[in-house]
């Protein structure tokens, strides 16, 4: 039996090029991480908590809840419809399903190919074609397309054809084909990588997503609850501004004052209430925004939220965990890491299109012109062996691309060292306004008291008639910018809470990122070799 050698030279030829085989391109080192042991500086000891509530900031574990920390149902209730139901957050969510998608699309490159085909045809050849070459002298003319009488025409010698061969004939035909590209470069393994890092940023990306939600709804509930608060102390005020001019209107009927104070009093009685309208509409813009987030139309949390409830308080201690954790769990910053990842990995792709590539290809099918000849040894055919690409000029194509992917690559790692630097400055940022809005708070708080102290007094000293109605006007006017800035104060500490978590990456593990769209499987990165 004859032994075909051809096959055992073309399989020691693959070993060969098998063994040799590598990976090209920078292989991926994750970022140095450097982090302080403790806030140095930026938390607050609790010699320095304000007198009201002695919230300070301590290094203790943060729940995945965080917004739990104000103690309001209503609030925890709006971040658990959020967190499945925002619109943004789905679309992260789809985003996702895409990026995985795209990295079945980069694995699938890997594998071989296997196609089966069949077919039918109903044939008839041309009487003027290639066959008639092969016709007789008598059936055409005697001398060739060349003009040479008899000779050789196309290369083929003419000569006696069967007139069957111009007749109609059926042709059957069934088989199977399969390709299969080596990997000899690392330039698959290479793709699998950057696509593998492009499923973690858009994972992280859906994480920025709903941590951004999440501290979107806390930040428009707390507002909600200070306009509320702003609206009650206005209309505290419009009823003592109401007082008062019904005291100068009885004053001016019975002598003792002038229609001057009468006229000041309604003045101040108009400037109040048309503080009303503009609040009344913030209100209704911060509920609708709240059901925007929920995905819901608008005013159809009216009836849920239109009633007034005072502002979430912070608690006396705010946990805020270590200082190694935020680089670890701040989204954006795990997002532009894995940015910087793929691209790395897209230098060795870059970098193996410079290299040879080997197809190996074949098929075998069965041919018949009978189909009950179809099943039988005589009808196969097949085929196989390898093909070789080998790029010579394309243009400065590979070049630029080359150079491109490193650019892009340098890109990102400055991108990735200025979300870092940014993240400590917004912790630190968010720190230090939290403790300063408490202490500004505190102060409010005390000239509030004094400016009501003020009010009543020099009500009664103009109901004694030792003092004119312009004091009392200055009083009031007083008294409601004291207690309008407290509101607001009060309502600015709870919503610099929600910054710091913000700040943070919001809660210390997946549990609540789970509710808005399934966490992806588990796929293993792909192990390349070193480059040789």
């Amino acid at each position: 039996m004859a032994i075909d050698h051809s096959a055992h030279r073309f399989g020691g030829l693959l070993l060969l090029l098998l063994t040799s085989a590598c990976t090209l391109g920078p292989d991926w080192a994750a970022p140095d991480k450097p982090a302080p042991d403790a806030w140095s500086g930026i938390t607050a000891p609790a010699t320095k908590a304000t007198a009201r509530t002695g919230s300070v900031t301590v290094a203790e574990p943060v729940a995945a809840d965080w917004w739990s920390i104000f103690n309001d149902p209503e609030l925890t209730s709006l971040e658990a419809r959020a967190a499945s139901a925002n619109l943004d957050v789905r679309i992260a969510a789809v985003r996702l399903e895409e990026a995985r998608a795209q990295r079945t699309v980069a694995g699938a490159a890997q594998y071989p190919t296997l196609n089966a085909a069949g077919s039918y045809t109903r044939e008839m050849a041309s009487k003027e074609g290639i066959f008639s070459a092969f016709s007789s002298p008598t059936q055409g003319a005697s001398t060739n397309a060349a003009g040479v009488a008899g000779g050789v025409a196309g290369g083929v010698s003419s000569g006696s054809a069967p007139a069957s061969i111009f007749q109609p004939f059926n042709l059957y035909s069934y088989g199977f084909d399969a390709s299969w590209e080596p990997d000899f470069w690392g330039k698959v393994a290479r793709g699998i990588e950057s696509a593998n890092a492009s499923v973690l940023a858009t994972e992280q990306a859906r994480r920025a997503a709903l941590t951004s939600v999440l501290a979107e709804v806390a930040r428009n509930y707390v507002q909600l609850r200070g306009t509320q608060r702003s609206l009650a102390i206005t209309r505290e005020n419009l009823a003592t501004a109401q007082d008062s001019l019904r005291l100068t209107q009885d004053r001016f009927a019975n002598g003792l004052t002038t229609d001057l104070d009468v006229n000041d009093a309604r003045v101040q009685v108009g400037l109040t209430a048309a503080q009303l309208p503009s609040l009344e509409q913030q209100q209704s813009s911060l509920i609708n925004q709240i059901a925007l987030l929920l995905g819901a139309q608008p005013a159809s949390l009216s009836g849920e939220l239109l009633a007034a409830q005072p502002v979430p308080p912070p608690p006396p201690r705010v946990p805020v965990g270590l200082p190694s954790e935020l680089l670890l769990r701040r989204p954006d910053i795990a997002q532009a890491e894995a940015l910087l990842h793929s691209a790395t990995a897209d230098i060795g792709v870059a970098e193996a299109s410079f290299y040879p590539s080997v197809t190996l290809s074949g098929s075998a099918s069965l041919q018949a012109l009978q189909f009950s000849n179809l099943g039988t040894w005589s009808a196969l055919q097949y085929g196989f062996g390898p093909a070789i690409n080998l790029p010579i000029f394309q243009g400065g194509q590979l070049i630029g691309t080359l150079e491109l992917r490193k650019a892009q690559a340098r890109e990102a790692a400055i991108t990735y060292r200025k979300t870092v630097l940014g993240a400590w400055h917004e912790v630190a940022n968010a720190f230090d306004a939290y403790q300063a809005e408490q202490r500004r708070r505190d102060r409010l708080d005390e000239a509030t008291r004094a400016a009501r102290l003020a009010t009543n007094l020099a009500r009664q000293r103009y109901q004694q008639g030792i003092a004119d109605f312009l004091s009392v006007l200055d009083a009031q006017r007083s008294q409601l910018s004291a207690e309008q800035q407290l509101a607001d104060s009060t309502t600015t500490v709870s919503t610099n809470l929600v910054a710091i978590y913000k700040a943070l990456g919001g809660g210390w593990d997946s549990s609540v990122a789970a509710t808005a769209a399934p966490e992806p499987t588990a796929q293993p990165v792909p192990v390349v070799a070193p480059p040789t």
